[in-house]
C-alpha cells in the first residue's frame, strides 16, 4: 500500500503496439503500482501532459495531490517569470480519462487522446515520479538531444516487444 502521505512513484519503461479497437497493453511495470493507486482496481487514468507531446498515466490516487502539484507549478512559473493561472492549471490536471485494464494490461485508448499526440502505432511508457509519459515512438525520437536516454530505452523496449512478437 503506498504511504499515506506520498502518491504512488512510478519507475520502469515498456512498448506495447496498437491493437485492434485502438487497445494497448499497460507494461507490467506499472500494472501492479497503477492496481494499487487505485484502490485494488484495475483503473488508468489518461491525460495529455500540459507541456509535453505526450500523455501521462496514473492510478486513481494522483488527484489527492494535486493541490500540492499546483503549488509547485506556481514556484516553477514564478521563477520563469510566467503568468499562473489556478483555474487552466487545476483544468488541465483534473480532465485525465479513466479506461479500465484487464489482467493482462489491455485498456482501450480514447481516441481525441490519440489524435492530440498524434499516435499512429505503438506507444512507448517511460515511469520517473507520481505518474509516467507515454509517447508516441516518432514524437519521442523528435525531441532534443537532452532526451537521448529515454529515446534510447525506447528503441530497445521496440526491439524486445518486436522481437517477442516474431518468435511467437
Amino acid at each position: 500500500m503506498p504511504d499515506s502521505q506520498a502518491a504512488m512513484q512510478y519507475w520502469g519503461q515498456g512498448f506495447s503496439p496498437r491493437g485492434e479497437k485502438n487497445r494497448f497493453v499497460l507494461p507490467s511495470d506499472f500494472r501492479a503500482d497503477v492496481r494499487t493507486a487505485s484502490a485494488g482496481q484495475r483503473i488508468l487514468c489518461l491525460d495529455k501532459h500540459p507541456r509535453l507531446p505526450a500523455m501521462v498515466g496514473f492510478g486513481t490516487d494522483r488527484p489527492r495531490y494535486f493541490h500540492l502539484e499546483m503549488e509547485e507549478e506556481k514556484a516553477r512559473a514564478k521563477d520563469e517569470v510566467e503568468v499562473f493561472s489556478r483555474e487552466l492549471f487545476m483544468a488541465q490536471l483534473s480532465g485525465f480519462r479513466r479506461a479500465n485494464f484487464d489482467e493482462s494490461g489491455r485498456f482501450v485508448l480514447p481516441s481525441y487522446l490519440s489524435e492530440m499526440i498524434a499516435a499512429e502505432g505503438g506507444l512507448y511508457f517511460h515511469g520517473g515520479g507520481n505518474y509516467f509519459t507515454i509517447w508516441p515512438p516518432e514524437v519521442l525520437f523528435a525531441m532534443p538531444s537532452g532526451w537521448d536516454t529515454i529515446k534510447a530505452s525506447c528503441r530497445a523496449k521496440m526491439a524486445e516487444t518486436m522481437g517477442k512478437d516474431r518468435r511467437k
